[in-house]
């Protein structure tokens, strides 16, 4: 999965730094040095479609906050004390629904240079007696900077030393085989953003396919690795049912249940301000216009009852064939567990002690 940077924008706070030079020779695009980062939002804000202009668009830079934050959950629904490692943000990749589209001001994709700072914090963590689970997941795709910078291999090789930390690296490409051979100690969990080949088709542009997806994941588990996979965003529209039914189908004809760790399930949920950009950047998308209302914490939402019965279909397919496998919900309540599982995380310690213990499980971590 390449990125296709057409302007290299770079801080001077970070233009000695050996790292910096290294990537701006590989992209091999006209570069720009720069006092002041304002300027290029200034420029990126004016063009007629800054989401575009963002993903074409690389900034390098130094993380002036915490490489380590707290998932921007909510109380109104069951978080499960998931924790970010901000390498950078925004994506290349191109998905009707994706929320850093409105999330970032402006969009842009960032690398972050200052990485032995990263590091500095990783083993402050590791040295602590909590737990963690963590991924990169969040605020861009895990695997998109490979091409410039090997950030996921540097990061799995730190995880495979200790026992306190998961690394979560999530993505929609099928971008794994210069990881295969990483010595990861079994506490890298690689995983995957499932949805329909509909939905992949006419929702997320320049992504993976599918049957790549899943066969990257079939040579991540051949060599070790122990996998996730999050539905998320389950996107309604007639015969979904059935077609997420044949994604499960698929997904257990390649992957064994033990190996993995746990599989999420979220429907589409987006900011009222995402409405008018995708419409304006997706003009034949039609995922906007369903029964939505807005939800607790802001973000327009299914009705609940659909929500459940797109739910149910899943989980109902997903335990006829893996009955063990850890399922949990993304930013849902407890009326939805109930309903849909039978119990509420409550039951069980928390959800982070049910992804905790499921961990410990499947990687090399004490608890």
């Amino acid at each position: 999965m390449k990125l296709k940077i057409r302007k290299v924008y770079v801080d001077r706070e970070v233009a000695d730094f050996p790292e910096t030079m290294d990537i701006c020779r590989r992209i091999d695009r006209p570069v720009q040095y720069v006092e002041d980062t304002e300027s290029i939002f200034r420029y990126i804000n004016s063009n007629r479609d800054p989401q575009s202009a963002g993903k074409h668009s690389l900034l390098l830079t130094r993380n002036k906050g915490d490489f380590i934050r707290k998932c921007p959950g909510t109380t109104h629904y069951t978080c499960c004390n998931y924790h970010i490692l901000h390498i950078g943000s925004y994506c290349s990749m191109d998905c009707a629904y994706c929320i850093l589209q409105a999330y970032f001001h402006p969009p842009l994709l960032t690398f972050f240079m200052n990485q032995k700072e990263m590091e500095k914090e990783l083993n402050v963590l590791f040295s602590s007696r909590n737990v963690y689970r963590l991924g990169t997941g969040e605020f861009t795709d895990s695997l998109i900077w490979e091409d410039i910078s090997p950030v996921a291999a540097r990061l799995i090789r730190l995880f495979a030393g200790q026992e306190r930390a998961v690394l979560e690296l999530k993505t929609k490409t099928a971008s794994v085989n210069h990881l295969l051979g990483v010595d990861h100690g079994g506490n890298t969990i690689m995983s995957w953003s499932l949805n329909t080949e509909t939905i992949i088709k006419e929702q997320e542009r320049g992504t993976a396919s599918l049957d790549d997806r899943i066969t990257a994941a079939a040579d991540c588990c051949t060599h070790g690795y122990p996998v996730a996979f999050h539905f998320d965003p389950m996107i309604w529209y007639q015969g979904c049912e059935k077609e997420y039914s044949h994604v499960v189908e698929k997904l257990f004809s390649r992957i064994l249940p033990s190996d993995i760790v746990w599989i999420s399930l979220g429907s589409f949920r987006f900011m009222p301000q995402l409405h008018e950009i995708i419409e304006k950047r997706f003009p034949r998308s039609h995922i906007v216009h369903g029964e939505f209302i807005r939800g607790l914490d802001g973000k327009m939402r299914y009705f609940k009852p659909l929500r459940i019965s797109l739910y149910r279909s899943i989980v109902k397919k997903i335990r006829k064939i893996a009955p063990n496998v850890t399922l949990y919900f993304c930013m849902e309540d407890d009326e939805v567990w109930n309903k849909v599982l039978g119990y509420t995380p409550s039951a069980y310690g928390g959800l982070s002690n049910i992804l905790d213990v499921s961990a410990a499980a499947h990687c090399n971590l004490s608890i």
